[in-house]
């Protein structure tokens, strides 16, 4: 093997990689084996055919002559095995078994995650040539590996690939499968899954095993409770620290061979006793998934456990733009898709969300008789997945009417604001009789105060458009409060806007931070100046572009709903017409 391929970091296969190797050396063993147990009968009943004694097939003679009694040992039998299966089954291994074959995924496949596929890489190549690092480099190869990070985000995805690149068994199991009603099984099941990675390992030359929610099984000793529950977790918290440095454990074979040599050497002097073997450690990799990293034990992550971690982010926009592309290639659209588009509308998606918002898009095109996916589609599909299905409510004329003025309150003052809109709509989805949906034109993950401000007075829009048009607003404004508040209370708790640099989010109090703000006197005074002052401009706003309200509470009243262009451009040509009257 070259070692500068290794140093690079390049995924190598073939008959020169140690894991390869080991596992063509298992082969010829295994055969041998057959060939040796085959040969025993073989030889027996050709010396029986030969002396003229051969061997006639059917059952014992005792079978034959008491058909009774065997009946009865029989059933007896079964009996004692119903009895006992229970208790056999408790402590078995509750993991699938997954052979390269019965995966598609490679590592080619797992898009949009440079950084996470490129510590994926390293950690096999150290997995697949584990002697050659160990024997030439002086190195110890990684054996635990934690991946970390929101659900969707491809843990479970990269850890398929990586199995079915390094071609060795796959050993999957869901923490909660270990939980057993039996006493003391929960550790026994553990102790079985380590058994089974190291018995896959020496057969094949390597085995990957993988453990889905880990913080089920392997959280914090400190804090779990009292009493038998807590002693429980302590102890497979415990049985897990143990495994972990079981992987140059002997097997059953080299124990009781073991042991033989030791009567022997018992017997001789000391000059000639016969020297023991050593046990190869087994090649195993463990990937265990959470996406709750804080609450496990410490001691699971001391280096020699699992010493990496592998953090899996939500994509930022460069990497949403492959995974788009990635599932743009096998979806049919429309010219109007790009994945650039794509990643515009999915800010903050997992690779999952993504792709089933285009399964979603899917869906709703062939509902219209269509064939393929277009723009129009992903938004609605983005609606549906994000707020719910669209329906008539049935309104009152009046309450239409309301319901169309609030939400035109809405789009003015985003599109004043430069926000991209997406649709303003007065059906109901899922608890909102109507909505705005509106984001950044660009992705940003830092927020300015005066920005902060802005989103609450479009919050607080339709409630000025409402009391500007009916003198009073209604009930439906209660989310919008609760959302202006939220964001005044964030930029004076979190982000000193107020009086005070004290962070209110760092007080050690019961209660969220809206609460932790309002109870502060001197915060809520400023919370309240805040929101004022906002609830002032967007009056205001309404006010001064009375025109563009009336105008898009015409066009929701006709259409019941209007994509982002569409209020753009009301917008621009009633204020120009407002400007040139």
């Amino acid at each position: 093997m070259d070692i500068t391929d290794l140093q690079h970091g390049a995924l190598l296969r073939g008959s020169h990689v140690d894991a390869t190797a080991a596992r063509e050396r298992r082969r010829q063993i295994r055969l041998l084996r057959i060939g040796v147990v085959l040969a025993i009968p073989l030889v027996w009943f050709w010396y029986r055919e030969l002396r003229g004694d051969p061997v006639h097939p059917g059952l014992p003679t005792i079978i034959r002559e008491s058909p009774e009694l065997t009946l009865l040992v029989v059933l007896l039998g079964m009996m004692g095995l119903l009895a006992l299966l229970p208790y056999l089954g408790a402590g078995k291994s509750p993991h699938t078994l997954l052979r390269p074959s019965d995966s598609m995924i490679r590592l080619a496949d797992v898009v949009g995650a440079d950084g996470t596929r490129r510590e994926a890489i390293d950690t096999l190549n150290l997995f697949l040539n584990h002697q050659t690092f160990a024997d030439e480099l002086g190195g110890s190869p990684r054996r635990g590996v934690l991946f970390e990070g929101p659900p969707g985000t491809g843990k479970t995805y990269l850890a398929k690939a990586m199995a079915a690149e390094a071609g060795v068994p796959f050993l999957f199991v869901s923490a909660s499968e270990f939980q057993s009603m039996f006493f003391g099984q929960t550790n026994r099941k553990v102790r079985t899954f380590f058994k089974a990675m190291r018995k896959a390992a020496r057969a094949e030359g390597g085995a990957i095993g993988f453990i889905e929610e880990f913080d089920a099984i392997g959280g914090s000793r400190s804090g779990m409770g009292s009493g038998g529950a807590r002693e429980g977790s302590v102890g497979v918290v415990n049985e897990l620290l143990v495994q972990m440095q079981s992987f140059d454990l002997p097997t059953g074979w080299h124990k009781s061979f073991a042991k033989i040599i030791d009567r022997i050497n018992s017997l001789l002097p000391d000059d000639m006793t016969i020297k023991r073997s050593t046990m190869p450690s087994a090649n195993v990799l463990l990937i265990a998934a959470t996406n709750r990293a804080a609450d496990l034990d410490p001691a699971l992550l001391r280096p020699g456990r699992f010493d990496r971690v592998i953090h899996f982010d939500l994509p930022p926009r460069a990497d949403r733009v492959e995974i788009a592309n990635f599932y743009l290639l096998r979806k049919r659209h429309t010219e109007d898709v790009s994945a650039e588009i794509v990643a515009d509308v999915s800010a903050g998606y997992t690779p999952v969300r993504i792709e089933r918002l285009l399964d979603e898009a899917l869906i709703i095109a062939l509902r219209h008789g269509r064939r393929m996916l277009n723009l129009d589609d992903i938004v609605e599909a983005q609606l549906i997945t994000e707020v719910g299905l669209a329906h008539e409510v049935g309104y009152h004329p009046d309450e239409r009417n309301r319901v169309a003025i609030h939400e035109a309150g809405h789009a003015l003052t985003a599109a004043l604001f430069g926000r991209e809109i997406r649709i303003a709509s007065i059906l109901r989805r899922g608890g909102a009789l109507g909505l705005v949906s509106h984001a950044d034109v660009d992705e940003k993950h830092l927020r300015t105060p005066s920005e902060a401000r802005d989103l609450i007075a479009i919050a607080l829009a339709g409630r000025a458009a409402e009391i500007q048009e009916f003198k009073e607003a209604s009930s439906g404004i209660a989310s919008d409060l609760a959302v202006a508040t939220t964001i005044a209370a964030q930029l004076v708790g979190q982000l000193g806007a107020g009086d005070s640099l004290i962070s209110l989010e760092a007080a050690a109090i019961p209660g969220n931070l809206v609460a932790k703000v309002v109870s502060d006197e001197p915060s809520r005074r400023k919370v309240e100046s805040i929101l004022g002052a906002a609830a002032d401009h967007a009056a205001c706003m309404v006010l001064e572009n009375r025109v563009a309200l009336i105008n898009l509470a015409r066009a929701l009243l006709e259409r019941d709903e209007l994509n982002g262009s569409e209020v753009h451009r009301i917008v621009a040509d009633s204020r120009r017409s407002a400007a040139a009257s």
